[in-house]
């Protein structure tokens, strides 16, 4: 089945067009920033991280002094130490990026293999409702192989995962462009 053509405005197409461009040319960016820089790119991700810690910690403390005047003084000083530590976790992180990045890495990694594991199972038990069976199965096994791998070594397995993001986020990139370059030629999308 055919998805109709959505016509646009020619002003549309514009705001569209350049949109598309400016989101293509940002995914080539970071995925060549990934791909060139893997380890200093994911500092940088750790580092934002992290300084949402602190802005977060802050705002649980604005709640807890400020805000909460309805609730009892528990309840206050409970966003106020949440919000402590909050700060004080984000500012150790920033204190060492190096040592907060292989964390989250490692984390990220445990948690994806994790996942993946779930979905396989899942995906093997729930088969015989599939359209095909066999390629439930053979999906499921992936799906818990490369959970397993990802469980067993997390930072070698997210930093192909790295990789791979920069491939797709250039690729993506690229082709947003080109469908940037082409959506003023007529007015469907």
């Amino acid at each position: 089945m055919s998805q109709p053509n959505v016509v646009i405005s020619a002003k549309d197409a514009g705001v569209l067009r350049t949109l598309l461009g400016m989101t293509g040319v940002v995914a080539v960016g970071v995925g060549l920033l990934v791909l060139i820089w893997p380890g200093r790119t994911a500092a940088v991700v750790a580092g934002v991280v992290a300084v949402y810690g602190v802005l977060a910690g802050l705002l649980y403390v604005a709640i807890g002094v400020l805000g909460a005047r309805g609730g009892g003084g528990w309840w206050r000083l409970g966003y106020v130490a949440l919000g402590l530590v909050f700060v004080v976790v984000a500012v150790l992180a920033l204190t060492n990026l190096r040592a907060t990045t292989a964390f989250l890495a490692t984390l990220l990694g445990i948690m994806i293999g994790a996942v993946w594991v779930v979905q396989g199972i899942g995906t093997i038990v729930l088969a015989r409702y599939a359209p095909s069976t066999p390629w439930a199965v053979v999906n499921g096994v992936v799906s818990i192989v490369g959970g397993v791998v990802l469980l067993f070594s997390p930072i070698l397995s997210t930093l192909v995962l790295w990789w791979l993001l920069g491939a797709a986020l250039v690729v993506v990139g690229i082709v947003q462009v080109m469908h940037a370059i082409t959506v003023g030629r007529s007015a469907t999308v």
